[in-house]
């Protein structure tokens, strides 16, 4: 429905200054749409066939999900010039804009549907990284390492994340936790390209049925593209991020650094 309306918008640009600042910035933001391709190899466990599924999905959900978010833009900007765009409802308003109120209610809808599926994603992924962290030694094992006997699911450590989730979306702003969410996650993908490099040259025979190609060439660009969208949030993201990294320090030398499998090895 879209398409038909597109074209009619975009004969002057869409960006006549030609800054890439604001782009930058922007792209920090919405990167909480790409959370969540990450959390398949989380589950792995629970995988058939995990040596070979799991690198598929997470490439293919992360093509998939690219296509989809450009194809959603291009069709945005053809329908609205690119000033009159919504930022609070920017699809769904495009329709009114053009006369089709019913697909504003339906896209309306489709979002709320669409942001819920992320939060189950994440909701689903965390207590299992805790079941992982519990089985090396680095939280307690008869808590975050408790399975199910009839669901053989981490039940308590997800009880203990959705009420730690509602909390928060409770009592704190959207935006602040928005903010939050992206520069936490960036900043933990800034450490799995680091360990890339470093387990390549201190373990290099591993066994490793899927292995990241032209290293050190990804992992360096991985690390200085989210390190850029990372510095283009707002300077009180950080201060929210040092302050998580300092209770994540606590809990190690209280009790991880202790009780670590690895440390004893």
């Amino acid at each position: 429905t879209g398409i038909s309306f597109f074209g009619h918008t975009i004969a002057g640009g869409t960006n006549p200054g030609g800054e890439p600042v604001g782009m930058i910035a922007g792209s920090a933001l919405i990167f909480f749409a790409y959370i969540g391709f990450d959390s398949v190899s989380t589950h792995a466990e629970e995988a058939c066939r995990p040596q070979r599924d799991v690198p598929i999905g997470i490439i293919a959900s992360l093509l998939i999900c690219t296509v989809l978010y450009v194809g959603v833009v291009a069709v945005l900007t053809g329908m609205v010039k690119f000033d009159q765009i919504d930022v609070n409802a920017g699809v769904s308003n495009a329709f009114e804009k053009v006369g089709l109120p019913w697909a504003q209610l339906l896209i309306a809808a489709a979002g709320v549907a669409g942001i819920t599926s992320v939060l189950l994603v994440m909701m689903l992924s965390a207590p299992r990284v805790f079941l992982a962290m519990a089985r090396d030694g680095l939280l307690p094992t008869s808590f975050f390492a408790d399975v199910h006997p009839r669901f053989r699911t981490p039940w308590k450590s997800t009880i203990l994340v959705g009420l730690f989730v509602a909390t928060l979306a409770g009592f704190l702003p959207i935006k602040a936790l928005l903010h939050l969410t992206n520069i936490g996650t960036l900043f933990a993908f800034v450490i799995v390209c680091a360990a890339v490099l470093i387990m390549r040259r201190t373990n290099p025979e591993a066994e490793r049925p899927f292995r990241c190609p032209l290293v050190p060439l990804v992992p360096i660009l991985g690390i200085l593209s989210c390190l850029l969208l990372m510095f283009s949030l707002p300077p009180a993201n950080w201060y929210r991020l040092f302050g998580w990294l300092a209770i994540g320090l606590v809990i190690y030398f209280a009790y991880s650094r202790h009780h670590s499998h690895f440390a004893k090895r």
